[in-house]
């Protein structure tokens, strides 16, 4: 088998050399129109029963759409069964309009109307396919024939809705396969629909163009519905509206272009199920424009609810780095990065902009907190361990301290083959850095302080208790010039830092030091020490580091 592309042939592209939609910019949310109920279902292995329906329905409810694709009752009697639900339970806001789908079929348009019965207001979605394609293979169709069952459509709608004056009708019409048809075509037969229905500014319809196959790039989409919007001369009796799908991976680029190209509504599904690579994702859409500060009219700000309703009728797993709201988007594993993020985090201040690299909106918006924004793995490095180890113990690692775990921490991770949770590390911290019992032990210290400090410390030595004095200017280099008058080292602090674990009088302290002797002045030795003492934490951090420095003696022996 060969990879042949001479198969294929580039789509033709839109003479609109005075195009106007890149000079555009987005300054309000579009009317969102889901059709999870009915494009999104009709892709399922196993379409939604009516319960899931319902369950579903409560969500779109909640997120605040005001236009919902609820079924094609004509093709399916659970959508038939959906829709007399919503209607007899009296289930539809009173801000809320349904929208069913129709062919262009009398039979299927009047059990359209028979499902519809009793709705306070409600969409006929009419539409039937015109492009080359399908005028030739599927329905040995001239122009003339195909635009004659448009208009046909069209009147049996219109006819129809007459029959039920108590309902507040609105009529949309989806030229299928748009994209993929000639363009003067298409405005020819959308204005024969419209010629059928007389639209009024105060009695608008709706015009779908859909890319029911994506087969261009978004700017070309873009070109098309500007071409339209332009052929219907910016009617305000037209609702203009666009109906995208994913088979280029360029839905939502499409979509928004298409925005800024004269269209004023859009059609997709939630986590973009749907047909073949789906639908366009309202929730991506949604966010896009919430990250650039505009009120996507959308609540969005509980992801993990409307993930689980959607994996739960659906069947389909939301992957984790689905934009804005997977799991792992907001997610960084690598060292420069988290590195990046915990700078900018310590810097970023309540009620000003968002700035934070990586991070192109505060997680805490959806629901997230920081517990997830940094993981380790072997591709971390030491700004990662110390975020987690602060975030989850409040311990503030100095720089000397995170480079000395980091090689340590990855090459844990790299023997394990994956990530490392915080108590690994914190385990790994502890045993790099804590030895305040053996060899050396402190058991208790008298200060005196008279113009200097006077240190009195007894330790337990190789299991021989003695007693050490010292002076010096404050607690620790007391202590340091005890040690070195009784063991003959000579000890050098090359860093010290210490800090408060919590608030108040009882909050633990955690002592740092950074120390070198005589004998290695180049191999300094970090020790750690955590007590309810400060100065017993520092007399302790000391001890550790002279003893961890003992063990790697004895050790290289």
């Amino acid at each position: 088998m060969q990879f042949n592309h001479r198969k294929y042939h580039a789509s033709p592209v839109v003479h609109l050399p005075d195009r106007q939609w890149p000079n555009q910019v987005f300054t309000k949310a579009p009317r969102w129109v889901s059709v999870d109920l009915r494009d999104g279902n009709q892709a399922l292995r196993s379409p939604m029963t009516v319960t899931r329906k319902q369950q579903l329905w409560q969500l779109l409810i909640k997120l605040g759409f005001k236009e919902i694709e609820v079924g094609f009752p004509a093709a399916s009697q659970p959508d038939y069964d959906f829709v007399r639900w919503l209607i007899e339970q009296d289930q539809i806001p009173a801000d809320v309009w349904i929208q069913v789908l129709t062919q262009a079929r009398a039979d299927l348009i009047e059990r359209t109307f028979t499902a519809l019965q009793g709705a306070p207001r409600a969409i006929v979605h009419v539409y039937n396919s015109i492009s080359p394609i399908q005028r030739s293979r599927v329905f040995n169709q001239d122009r003339a024939g195909i635009m004659k069952l448009a208009m046909q459509g069209a009147e049996w709608v219109a006819n129809t809705a007459a029959h039920y004056s108590d309902t507040h009708w609105r009529f949309q019409y989806s030229p299928e396969s748009f994209s993929q048809t000639e363009l003067d075509y298409a405005v020819e037969v959308i204005q024969s629909v419209l010629n059928v229905w007389q639209p009024t500014s105060s009695q608008p319809c709706i015009i779908n163009l859909p890319a029911t196959v994506e087969s261009n790039s978004p700017n070309v989409f873009a070109d098309q519905v500007e071409y339209v919007k332009r052929a219907l001369n910016h009617d305000d009796r037209v609702i203009l509206s666009i109906h995208t799908h994913n088979d280029r991976g360029c839905a939502v680029a499409a979509t928004e272009l298409a925005l800024l190209a004269g269209a004023e509504r859009v059609e997709g599904t939630l986590l973009g199920n749907g047909e073949r690579t789906g639908n366009v994702d309202i929730m991506t859409l949604a966010m896009n424009l919430y990250s650039q500060g505009i009120d996507p009219e959308l609540d969005m700000s509980n992801p993990d609810e409307i993930i689980t309703v959607i994996e739960d009728c659906t069947g389909i797993a939301c992957h984790p780095r689905h934009p804005w709201v997977g799991e792992l988007v907001y997610t960084a594993f690598s060292g420069s990065h988290q590195d990046a993020i915990r700078k900018c985090l310590q810097q970023q201040t309540p009620n000003t902009t968002w700035q934070v690299a990586y991070l192109p909106i505060d997680p805490r918006d959806l629901g997230r907190d920081y517990s997830a924004v940094i993981r380790v793995n072997s591709q971390s490095g030491k700004a990662g361990l110390a975020f987690v180890l602060e975030r989850e113990y409040g311990l503030l690692l100095p720089r000397w301290i995170q480079q000395a775990l980091a090689p340590i921490v990855q090459y844990e991770t790299e023997q394990q083959g994956g990530m490392i949770d915080a108590q690994r590390i914190r385990t790994l911290f502890e045993q790099t850095f804590i030895c305040d019992q053996a060899p050396v032990q402190l058991l208790g210290y008298q200060l005196q302080r008279n113009g200097h400090d006077d240190m009195t410390a007894r330790l337990m030595v190789n299991h021989q208790e003695i007693i050490i004095h010292g002076t010096g200017s404050g607690a620790l280099a007391a202590f340091i010039a005890a040690w070195c008058n009784w063991s003959g080292q000579l000890l050098d602090v090359r860093d010290y830092y210490e800090q408060a674990l919590g608030a108040g009088t009882d909050a633990d302290a955690v002592a740092y030091v950074l120390l070198a002797d005589d004998a290695n002045q180049n191999a300094a030795i970090a020790g750690v020490a955590i007590d309810r003492d400060t100065v017993s934490a520092a007399l302790k951090a000391v001890i550790s580091a002279v003893n961890l420095r003992q063990l790697q003696l004895v050790t290289s022996d």
